[in-house]
């Protein structure tokens, strides 16, 4: 049996900015939708972060974190800028570094995947797809945006977060810039791949000259879209190594996307790690340590892949969603294995709104959902949106 002492998963790592993990176990970013619709962070989401500090994970990431209002994800998502509340966002930073931990803030922007009822989406090309529908950005906005994402880094370092991560994962704009299926732009960030990961690359520099060199900046990349003519693995690998030459700190691999009718890789049937395999090829492309998130259900699935050079963090989403107190059994040698429901013919999006409503029960320290509530939670779910979009087009409009 693991014991702490021996764990590979107990090791702290170092970051290149400097910084140190004190183990190997990272929440990665789930939408929480925990926002109080303004953009702010409620009492609940301070709690929840609190709570997954004291579970023994060394980070924890807060899913799609906005700099401006106009292209969220969910009504629930943060919006860090000069009108925030800064006292509340300090409350959340203190909370999620309880015991060691380090809190992050993923920077998002969804691009082509706003949310329609409180934004006008917009991605690098104009689609008009059944389900999706957006313009293009300019290019003067596209110029904008690496100052934006540099400005909210830059709050995220004063309000006290341990780091930030860029998203360009999962279909959000900087995965829709990456991906030759959302991308058909014929200026200088469009086309060759060179020129689709143009804009990620400005926004990396800026963040980092925003934050200086010693505070970490993760990204969140995409193995493959698991689309047809999206990135794929080969792609990605060419982004790996172009990474390589900036001064990110983390890789964090992942895959999918949610584009409308795509499967997430969440949702995918399997009994392991989803993506090690890329993992193994992108280690041969980089020094950055990487992180592999998705498909990690057992102890021994997570020691393997850091025991074996694979990566070196291991990022959990629904496996701490479902057990929030699980990196402690971890990493004293006890074999806790989540255990993960089952759905009967759930619906699109069902699944995602049953976790996302089981977080919420976690932060209000209420009694755990089961599967057969799964009508309720998406009942809720949605419910709890609709009256936050109400609030959002008030406070942004």
């Amino acid at each position: 049996m693991s014991t702490a002492s021996v764990s590979p998963l107990s090791q702290p790592l170092s970051l290149p900015c400097g910084a140190t993990l004190k183990n190997r176990i990272a929440k990665s970013a789930m939408s929480d939708s925990l926002g109080d619709g303004a953009g702010n962070p409620t009492n609940d989401q301070i709690r929840l972060y609190e709570r997954w500090a004291q579970g023994g994970l060394a980070l924890s990431i807060i899913g799609e974190v906005q700099g401006t209002p106009h292209f969220a994800e969910k009504p629930g998502n943060l919006v860090l800028n000069n009108h925030s509340d800064e006292e509340q966002l300090e409350r959340l930073a203190r909370a999620g570094a309880t015991d060691g931990a380090q809190l992050w803030l993923q920077l998002g922007h969804a691009g082509a995947m706003a949310d329609a009822p409180i934004s006008k989406p917009k991605g690098p090309s104009a689609l008009d797809l059944s389900g999706l529908t957006c313009g293009a950005l300019s290019l003067g906005e596209i110029h904008r945006l690496p100052a934006e994402f540099a400005r909210t880094a830059s709050l995220a370092k004063q309000l006290g977060f341990g780091g930030v991560e860029l998203h360009a994962a999962h279909g959000f704009l900087l995965n829709q810039f990456l991906s030759p299926l959302f991308n058909k732009r014929a200026d200088a960030y469009g086309g060759s791949l060179h020129n689709r990961m143009r804009l990620l690359l400005e926004i990396i520099v800026a963040v980092r000259n925003a934050v200086g060199p010693t505070f970490p900046v993760g990204i969140k990349l995409n193995a493959t879209d698991q689309l047809e003519g999206g990135l794929a693995e080969d792609e990605a690998l060419e982004v790996v190594t172009a990474l390589n030459r900036t001064e990110i700190d983390l890789i964090d691999i992942s895959g999918g996307t949610y584009f409308p009718g795509a499967a997430s890789s969440s949702d995918r049937a399997g009994t392991g790690p989803y993506f090690l395999d890329f993992a193994r090829r992108a280690r041969t492309k980089t020094r950055i340590p990487l992180m592999v998130t998705g498909g990690f259900k057992t102890l021994a699935q997570a020691e393997g892949a850091v025991s074996g050079g694979i990566v070196d963090v291991v990022g959990l989403a629904r496996a701490l969603v479902v057990d929030p107190e699980l990196p402690s059994f971890w990493l004293s040698g006890q074999h806790g294995q989540p255990q993960f429901p089952r759905f009967k013919n759930p619906p699109e999006g069902g699944v995602t709104a049953w976790y996302t409503m089981q977080i919420t029960r976690h932060a209000k320290r209420e009694a755990v959902l089961s599967p057969d509530d799964l009508e309720d939670a998406v009942s809720a779910y949605e419910s709890r949106d609709e009256a936050r979009r109400k609030i959002w087009i008030s406070e942004f409009s």
